[in-house]
């Protein structure tokens, strides 16, 4: 890592990997064009393929040089429509549709399709809008008999299998933990991944069957509660419990865009990622960021400001779903996110922040990291913040006010290193400073001058703590000159 990357992008890049993804080449591709997490879809592909991406990541990071940690996305209750009786079918406007729970009685070329969710008639009634495959086709309910929804197309589309159902506004929900997600979840638990991310939670309790498990294996596997149901939007303080039940979230646009109108995600994304920032929890945004990139070797100008908009908004990771899953051009797609992500850093409004000024902290730590981050943007010549950290905590508290520069989280341990990789700003880097003789402070100024972060009389801030082995222990802060 040059002096120059090191200066660089501040945002973080997750990249989902799939078919067009899953070779050594592709992945070590990826990893040098910027990727810092990657993510496991178990919507997609069987666990011996899970399994081998993730092989393939720890062996390709390792051999790069570079902390990259992995992410395991439950499928969860989405409600989908069955198997069709053709490969595709083409809807027309203004003709009629009936949707059964009864598989026995569907048949898709004759205008009756299965939906696999048993409480549909139940859940809707005259007049309501139903949005399939993300809203691309719509229907209007017109009548509910028995097990038949029957509804009148009003948005015309192609249609395939297992594509989602959604209704406009909310009210389709099932449990949020599914007997397959259990299942995919002890893979992730036995590969030991970073990140487990929940789909479709509407409130805290529905991360509590993962938490569960978690507990009870003793995994260190951190939850990302992914908002993707009005439900979970309704109020602000409906969003504050999921984010504080959750060890981060994600902005998961495609479903809750869906249910609630593409107008009004825009405000809702602004708000979950500063609830998330002021509640001290890492923040992805996900779905459709450069999805023309699926088939064209450049963005659309509206995608680089879309993915521009959530860097200025603060969040931590923006993440490349079908893009780098089943594009063309994966490698091209990182490239220019991180391109984008680096225009977008170079706003003044991104290099400093003051929203925490006037708060009480409970915690030491945190105060310590925010004296660090007011020292480095306020104390001339200081050109990195530096953590020793063994869980990871400070890093992460530090990174939540804006800065240009770099934060060094230096741990002892790989997983901590791994899990800072989502982190905005942070650069990870593996090293025990307690692990032989010598002055731990010198010993982690070396570090960063190795990696040209530090130039003779410049300055840097660095944090430590007392408990040497216990997490959440910062209690220090020290401005060092490097004098060589």
């Amino acid at each position: 890592m040059t002096p120059t990357d090191i200066r660089k992008r501040r945002t973080k890049i997750v990249a989902t990997l799939g078919p067009a993804s899953s070779s050594e080449t592709v992945i070590s591709e990826l990893i040098t064009s910027g990727v810092n997490v990657f993510r496991l879809n178990f919507s997609h592909g069987t666990h011996e393929q899970h399994r081998s991406n993730a092989k393939m990541v720890r062996e390709l990071s390792q051999k790069h040089n570079r902390h990259v940690g992995i992410l395991g996305d439950l499928q969860g209750p989405k409600i989908r429509i069955g198997e069709l009786q053709t490969e595709t079918l083409q809807l027309v406007n203004a003709e009629p549709l009936i949707l059964t729970i009864d598989q026995n009685t569907a048949d898709s070329t004759n205008g009756r399709i299965h939906v696999t969710y048993p409480d549909l008639p139940s859940s809707v009634g005259e007049g309501d809008t139903l949005l399939l495959d993300d809203g691309l086709i719509r229907l209007k309910v017109i009548s509910v008999t028995g097990n038949d929804v029957a509804c009148e197309v009003t948005q015309a589309g192609l249609l395939k299998s297992r594509k989602g159902l959604n209704r406009l506004g909310g009210g389709l929900s099932a449990d949020a933990i599914t007997a397959k997600d259990l299942e995919d979840l002890q893979v992730i638990i036995d590969l030991d991944l970073e990140y487990v991310a929940v789909s479709f939670p509407c409130c805290g309790d529905d991360l509590l069957p993962v938490k569960n498990v978690l507990k009870k294996t003793g995994s260190a596997t951190k939850i990302i509660a992914k908002i993707e149901r009005a439900e979970a939007v309704e109020t602000e303080e409906k969003v504050k419990e999921l984010i504080d039940a959750a060890d981060g979230v994600m902005v998961a646009r495609g479903d809750l865009g869906v249910e609630i109108g593409d107008a009004q995600l825009i405000s809702i994304q602004k708000r979950i990622i500063r609830l998330s920032r002021q509640a001290n929890k890492p923040v992805i945004t996900a779905t459709q960021m450069m999805e023309s990139m699926i088939n064209h070797p450049v963005p659309t100008r509206a995608e680089v400001f879309d993915v521009a908009n959530a860097v200025l908004d603060g969040t931590d990771a923006v993440m490349l779903s079908g893009e780098t899953a089943s594009g063309k051009y994966p490698a091209k797609v990182v490239e220019a996110m991180a391109e984008t992500a680096l225009g977008a850093e170079k706003h003044p409004m991104m290099k400093q922040s003051s929203y925490r000024v006037d708060r009480v902290f409970d915690e030491i730590n945190e105060s310590v990291a925010m004296s660090a981050m007011y020292a480095a943007n306020h104390v001339s010549n200081v050109t990195a913040i530096v953590c020793l950290t063994e869980s990871g905590i400070t890093p992460l508290l530090t990174s939540r006010l804006s800065s240009i520069l770099p934060i060094f989280g230096i741990s002892p341990h790989l997983a901590t290193c791994r899990r800072m990789a989502l982190y905005r700003g942070v650069i990870p880097i593996y090293y025990d400073v307690m692990a032989d003789e010598g002055d731990l402070w010198a010993k982690a100024m070396a570090l960063i001058v190795e990696r040209g972060a530090l130039q003779p009389g410049e300055r840097m801030a660095i944090t430590a703590g007392d408990l040497h082995g216990k997490g959440g222990s910062t209690n220090t802060l020290k401005i060092l000159q490097y004098n060589p």
